[in-house]
């Protein structure tokens, strides 16, 4: 929470029984201490033990924060003030956010934030974003595409591969999340969570079962489905080099003799990760979307509120992203600035009163995440981009001076900058004394969740947008997932049956009339197996195109959850369709897991 030079009244409510435990909590003390701090502030606090109707309802034992700030009278009251509404109504998808007096208990299934480990948010410091494809949702129809057309181009001018590659086009719904490219053979594969293959396609063709079998269920020795013969889709802006592999493979299998010489599926591969690159590096997605970011990002009114109320609750708040800081101000205005609805106004800085520090520039943030990084942290000045020498975050003087370069008018006002350094640097700027301190929300399980939870220790929030109409889905299918179970039970019945019937026609003592019913049983038995089987093989296609027409469900491979969702399972201890879903909770709210079950238990509890 920042504290300007004007009136500010802060309002602790809570219960007498709750008094010696107060200021027991972190992001309590931190707020205070902000508060403190903050001189001229004109801060009173008042503190009171009842409540109103009107005002806030809380349980016993706990307490709400709630700061006002008023730029031209002083809110002064004995009494339990009411908690002011809003000029605007301020609605994430027809839920309120927490801390309206709109917000209702509902959210919306797609909505909800879901539990892995548990994560008390009283003990959490500090909350941590990234920005692409968290705060930022691109919109893969317009960004996909864009970044898809400028690998092409780059295919044909910079790496040899034919101009016709230029007349392709992409389809931004095709690929998902979860899936393996096998580089060597040229295959796309979903695979379950113990990485048996389930699903697999040979560019854009179905591989049968037999063919499955061959290529990964005969070897003496599992797969681990790993780099280097494997590469892994696992962020939303791999989607589309995924899909130019599978267009490559095809293409190559029909006119051999067109992509380079000597360029096998390998190497296509390697062409395509190298023309996605290519356009990194020339910044030419970049620029499109600095240019116009109203067609390549979402607009979420949502973001400014739960930032804000995250801060209001005494908690710091800090981005960290792979971008440099020029792009990053771009899409942050965007998102938070002035002109988020009024395309075409300069960029401002007033967005950076959201965080406490911005780490920018951290193309490889697999090494940020590692203490024995020793990547120099420099000082990004706002107004010119200069980046300033530090030391561990502290500004050194410049060269013939005593002391160090004063901060600009836009660095006093608002959080710092810095682009390189590593998690060392950011624990000793936002006075983390222990790692399990901080939450930090990603999109990319790899990249941001896997290094963060298990190097570091942060708690971990992962971010799945597919996962909004997944839930609704799931939800809308429970009768068909009904008989697919029955059908299960079924098939499993007559099977046992057939077992048995064969068994017994094995026996001497039988006679032959004896033998010749049990035979005709047996028949009978066959046609009832393959009637169940086929119309519980329907029933299952139709779910599983339900969610997708050829990879169906994210979570799931058939019956098992898919490789995706274990990973989702290990790594991160929430995960949500949307970063704004934070502010449809109170942020001191503790999180807690379903039970887990095993398969004995399901039949019984279920």
């Amino acid at each position: 929470m920042r504290i300007h030079k004007t009136s500010v009244a802060a309002f602790l409510f809570y219960s007498s029984s709750s008094s010696t435990t107060l200021f027991n909590t972190a992001p309590t003390l931190l707020l205070l201490s902000r508060l403190i701090s903050a001189k001229d502030s004109g801060f009173s606090l008042v503190t009171t033990n009842r409540f109103s109707s009107s005002s806030c309802s809380v349980a016993r034992g706990a307490f709400q924060l709630h700061c006002y700030s008023t730029m031209d009278n002083l809110l002064k009251t004995n009494q339990t003030p009411v908690i002011q509404k809003d000029e605007t109504d301020i609605t994430v998808q027809g839920n309120h956010i927490w801390s309206s007096p709109e917000w209702g208990r509902t959210i919306h299934i797609g909505k909800q934030i879901f539990c892995n480990r548990s994560l008390n948010m009283k003990n959490i410091v500090a909350v941590g974003f990234d920005m692409d494809y968290t705060l930022a949702q691109y919109m893969p129809e317009t960004f996909e595409s864009l970044a898809y057309d400028g690998t092409v181009k780059k295919l044909v001018r910079n790496l040899g591969y034919p101009a016709e590659l230029l007349d392709w086009s992409f389809d931004w719904k095709y690929m998902v999340r979860g899936l393996v490219l096998d580089k060597k053979r040229g295959n796309i594969l979903k695979m379950d969570r113990h990485k048996y293959v389930k699903v697999a396609y040979h560019g854009f063709k179905e591989m049968s079962k037999e063919e499955k079998n061959a290529a990964y269920g005969t070897t003496l020795v599992r797969d681990s489905f790993d780099e280097p013969d494997y590469a892994l889709v696992d962020t939303l802006f791999s989607l589309a080099e995924a899909y130019l592999f599978a267009q490559l493979v095809d293409f190559n299998d029909t006119y051999p003799g067109k992509v380079p010489p000597g360029t096998d599926n390998i190497q296509m591969y390697k062409d395509v990760r190298s023309a996605v690159d290519l356009c990194h590096r020339d910044g030419t997605l970049k620029k499109m979307v600095a240019a116009n970011p109203q067609k390549y990002i979402h607009e979420d009114l949502s973001i400014l509120p739960m930032l804000k109320m995250i801060r209001d609750s005494g908690r710091a708040t800090f981005l960290v992203t792979n971008s440099l800081w020029d792009f990053t101000n771009v899409v942050m205005n965007f998102l938070c600035g002035d002109n988020s609805s009024n395309y075409g106004s300069p960029c401002t800085f007033k967005w950076l009163e959201n965080f406490d520090i911005v780490v920018t520039g951290r193309s490889l943030k697999a090494k940020f995440f590692c203490e024995e990084n020793r990547a120099d942290l420099f000082e990004v000045e706002p107004e010119s981009g200069m980046l300033l020498n530090t030391d561990n975050g502290t500004l050194l003087p410049q060269i013939g001076s005593t002391s160090p370069r004063p901060p600009s008018e836009g660095q006093k006002k608002a959080c710092r900058v810095f682009q390189g350094g590593n998690v060392a640097h950011l624990h000793k700027l936002l006075s983390i004394e222990a790692s399990s301190q901080i939450l930090y929300v990603g999109d990319h399980i790899y990249g941001d969740i896997l290094r963060s939870k298990k190097v570091l220790g942060w708690r971990t929030m992962l971010v799945i947008p597919e996962l909004e109409r997944e839930v609704v889905l799931l939800w809308e299918t429970r009768t068909m997932r009904k008989e697919l179970r029955q059908f299960r039970k079924e098939r499993d019945i007559v099977e046992d049956k057939i077992h048995h019937l064969n068994w017994s026609l094995k026996s001497d003592v039988l006679d032959s009339d004896q033998k010749q019913k049990l035979f005709s049983n047996l028949c009978e038995l066959e046609a009832e197996k393959d009637q169940v089987r086929d119309q519980h093989q329907k029933t299952q296609l139709e779910l599983h195109q339900k969610f997708h027409k050829v990879w169906g469900q994210l979570m799931k491979t058939g019956y098992q959850n898919s490789r995706f969702a274990h990973q989702v399972e290990r790594f991160a201890c929430l995960y949500t369709s949307q970063v704004t879903n934070l502010g449809l909770y109170s942020p001191s709210k503790y999180y807690r897991p379903s039970e887990d079950f095993m398969p004995h238990e399901i039949d019984i509890f279920s």
